[in-house]
This record gives structure tokens, sequence and C-alpha cells, in this order.
């Protein structure tokens, strides 16, 4: 279903980026927790220590015009090639682990087909975008199938991720990883706390994302009749939902024909690890950052400067493998682009995005350096302020206090 009226928002600056830089600046002096290396010296320029929550001195029409004319077209042969490839390999390997049946392999299986189900979960991610083809009848199919048969809603999720773009970084209305205020962390119960921030929770929780939402937020993602949804959507809804329980009954008969012990082995840790992919890429792209990132509400949130506190990352070898979802700034401002122009047009804008831009940490074959961005996010990135249009993460010194006398 095309960009969803992002095209026609994100040309949008905000009304007041050309006026509040010193508020900006006030807000970040009168915080109550600075940001690491808030008392740095200026750079090498003679500049003051750059604020990733200034309005920037650029359009989004700017970093736009900086991308090829051909980085925008799709290809609908070329993302239905990355469908077969992605299929013919899920395809294979599992019928390799079954044929093989050993122990030896299993674990390998695992792991590898667990990041083939996040393969898939991306190019579904595409067709909701719109980014696979121009034509909305054939992302509807591919996406359905895609998404179903790794237990996925696919209009449920592609609403409520279209909620995400449309509000990145603003403390209210974002929807994915959005921050809990210091009222609605306060009122959870210590449990919920060490749920959310305790790895290996974290990284296990789509599914209940799926069905619940986030704290604070209500909702389910397979309910029409669901807040996330309007009266217009519902039927799409409905169809996802209708397309997740076939799969869920085709997954249930498997089970009385090869056991569930052998469908557990095939396919349910795979997906357990898809979900650990899912949920380790879409919070690193939005926190763990080494500086703390601002998130904004009321008149001080805009689509670009939102956008703009997206994180890009390197995930070496799994780069290619699912289709460089780590390029992810000029992903979450253009959503239109194709995931395989995504790094060309990266390239393209950074001079446009300047410090804006936050070049990844170069990854080895395997991204192990994210595991620490993550532990450390969790143990800092706990709540924001109730109040203020600039505001950054804080830390609950209890809560680590705890979860470090947990984890001894």
């Amino acid at each position: 279903m095309g960009d969803l009226g992002l095209s026609s928002l994100d040309s949008l600056p905000s009304k007041n980026e050309s006026s509040s830089q010193e508020k900006t600046r006030l807000l970040r002096d009168n915080r109550s927790e600075k940001r690491p290396g808030a008392d740095a010296d200026a750079d090498d320029d003679g500049d003051l220590e750059f604020d990733p929550a200034a309005p920037p001195p650029f359009r989004i029409a700017e970093i736009r015009a900086a991308i090829p004319k051909h980085c925008w077209v799709k290809s609908p042969w070329r993302s239905l090639s990355y469908v077969l490839r992605d299929v013919v390999i899920v395809f294979a390997l599992a019928g390799a682990a079954a044929y093989l049946n050993s122990w030896a392999i299993w674990p390998l299986y695992w792991a590898a087909q667990g990041t083939m189900f996040w393969a898939i979960f991306v190019l579904g991610h595409d067709c909701g975008h719109g980014s696979f083809s121009d034509n909305p009848e054939l992302n509807s199919v591919v996406g359905h199938l895609l998404h179903s048969s790794i237990l996925v809603p696919y209009h449920g999720w592609r609403i409520s991720h279209r909620i995400h773009h449309q509000n990145h970084g603003h403390v209210e209305n974002d929807e994915s990883w959005v921050p809990l205020t210091e009222r609605i962390y306060r009122s959870l119960n210590t449990s919920t706390k060490v749920f959310r921030f305790t790895i290996p929770f974290p990284v296990l929780a789509y599914p209940m994302y799926l069905l619940y939402r986030s704290p604070g937020k209500e909702g389910s993602h397979f309910n029409p009749y669901s807040n996330l949804f309007t009266e217009k959507e519902r039927k799409d809804v409905a169809i996802s939902t209708l397309c997740w329980t076939v799969m869920a009954l085709i997954l249930f008969y498997l089970s009385s024909v090869i056991g569930a012990a052998q469908l557990f082995k095939v396919y349910g840790v795979p997906y357990m690890i898809f979900v650990i992919w899912l949920d380790l890429v879409t919070y690193l792209h939005h926190h763990g950052h080494d500086d703390k990132l601002p998130w904004y509400r009321g008149k001080e949130w805009s689509y670009l400067r939102g956008g703009l506190t997206t994180v890009d990352r390197d995930y070496g070898m799994f780069n290619s493998i699912h289709h460089d979802i780590g390029t992810h700034v000029i992903h979450h401002l253009f959503p239109q682009i194709p995931h395989y122009h995504l790094v060309e047009a990266t390239k393209a804008a950074k001079h446009v995005l300047g410090k804006y831009y936050r070049e990844p940490t170069k990854s080895g074959l395997i991204p192990f350096h994210l595991i620490k961005n993550l532990v450390r996010s969790l143990r800092q990135d706990h709540y924001v302020s109730d109040t203020g249009e600039i505001v950054y993460y804080q830390t609950d010194p209890q809560l680590y206090k705890f979860t470090s006398k947990k984890s001894e």
C-alpha cells in the first residue's frame, strides 16, 4: 500500500526549526541527567559541542535531492527474486536438517533458519511500506504469504509500523519501543520492570507486543476493533488475522504428522531465533548509541528531527542476508526506497546530514559488538521525564542494583 502518506508528510519541516535553538539549549542544560559527554571540549574546528537535539540546518527536501533518482525505482522482479532466494534457502535448510536429524546439525540449523525467518520478515516489511513494488495488490499478497508463514499478522503489523514511522522519535505517539514516561514507569510492578529491562526477556517480547502492545498503550494487532485501527482498516486486519490463524492450524496439523518435538526443532526454535533478531534489531535502531539521543514531544517534534534520532548499525556478514535493514536512517526518512538501494542512498545523503548522521561501528564477521550496546542501554535507558518537549532517557538506580544482584 504505497508509503501511506509518508511521502507528503516527510517533506514538511517543523514550523519551529528556525526558532527553537535557544530553547533546545536551555532544556538540555536544565534536565536532571546530562548526556554522556555533555561537558566535552569544543571540537577541532572551534565549534561548540554538537547537539543532536538542535534543529538541523537542512530540510528533508535537500536530503531527498541528494539521493540519485534511480534509488527510488522499485523493481517487482528484483524484489521477487529476493523472495525466491530466501524461500528456497528456508526449504533447503529445513529439508537438510530433517533428513540429517543430528544433534551436531540442529544448533547450526536453528541459527541459520532463524536468521532466514528474519530475512523473510524484512521482505514482508518492504511490502508493508510499498517499497517492494508499486502494485498494492502484489505487495499485499506477498506480504501476507511471507508474514503469515512466520506468524505475523500482516495488516495489523503494517498499520502499527506505519504509526511508528509517522511518529518516530515522539515520546507519546511513537509505536515501536516507545519510551516509558516516569509516571508510567513508576506505576509498573517490579516483575514487569525486570522483564522489560533484563536480558533475555526484552529480546523475546515481540509476540507479547503483537497481543498487548507496550505498557501505557492498549490494543491488539489481531483485533480489528482495537484502537490501533480505524473503521476502514478493520476488514484488512480481519483478513490478516484469518491468514495467521490458517498458518497456526497448518502448524498444528504438522505437529500431528511429524510430532510436536520434531515441529519444535524444525519450526519452533527458528521462530524464537527470529523473534530475538527482530527485537534486537528494532531496539538498537532507536536505542543504545554511545551518546544519548533526544526524544521529542509537542512543538519540538518534527518528522525530520524524529527520523534523525534513528541509528544505523553494521551487522557484518548479515547485512546482505537481512536485506540491509541496518541502513536505518534513510529508511526511516524515506521508507519508499527499496532495500537494495538503501546503502547507495545513504552514501549519497551523508554530506547533507553531516553530524546528524552517526557512522555505525564497523562490525566483524558476526556483530558481537552490538551486545554491549544492548546491555548498556537496558541498564541505563529506563524512562523519560513526564514533562518537557526535548527529553533524554534517565536511569532508575534501584532497578540497576536489583538486576545486577540477580545477574551475579
